[in-house]
């Protein structure tokens, strides 16, 4: 009996790492394509509202999904309560403090970091063309989440549940 429940417990923690595994690459792209759409907001904030910048990440933090939401929030936090200190300083560390809580890689945190030196110290038109630069990069990056999705999805929740079913085999 407690082999059993041991076999169990075994091929339940393998196909539940599986499906984690597969879970990442399922948010991913839901991640990035919420990333875009925060862009697309924000320039909508600052080019038509003139909205200044923790009032936009605050709007920001409240329409998109968490960790996204989390990113916006505590940067309109930090930038309120700042003293004296650069957006630019502001936005990196804010970034590299949530990042790990997101699905997505170095190259889209790459993209998210090159808004630091622009955001609220270059003129309106010079802001709106970097964010369209960065929501076009994370569109190409979305595309290969995507195209990673299809490939590993499956792959990790088959492994996961044939490396239990093997460990169980071997047990017995």
């Amino acid at each position: 009996m407690l082999k059993f429940v041991g076999g169990v417990l075994i091929f339940g923690a393998a196909s539940m790492y599986g499906f984690l595994q597969a879970a990442h690459y399922v948010r991913r792209p839901k991640q990035i394509r919420g990333l875009i759409n925060a862009l697309g907001r924000m320039e909508t904030e600052i080019a038509y509202a003139l909205t200044p910048l923790p009032e936009a990440f605050a709007s920001l933090s409240k329409q998109v999904a968490d960790p996204l939401s989390s990113l916006f929030r505590l940067m309109s936090e930090r930038l309120l309560s700042s003293h004296g200190e650069s957006t630019r300083d502001l936005w990196q560390m804010t970034v590299k403090e949530v990042w790990g809580r997101t699905s997505m890689r170095q190259s889209e945190q790459e993209v998210i970091l090159q808004l630091g030196p622009i955001l609220g110290l270059s003129d309106q038109s010079d802001q709106i063309k970097h964010l369209r630069l960065a929501s076009s990069q994370l569109q190409s990056e979305e595309k290969d989440a995507r195209d990673e999705q299809l490939r590993y999805e499956k792959m990790w929740k088959s492994l996961g549940v044939l490396i239990g079913a093997l460990l169980v085999i071997l047990i017995y």
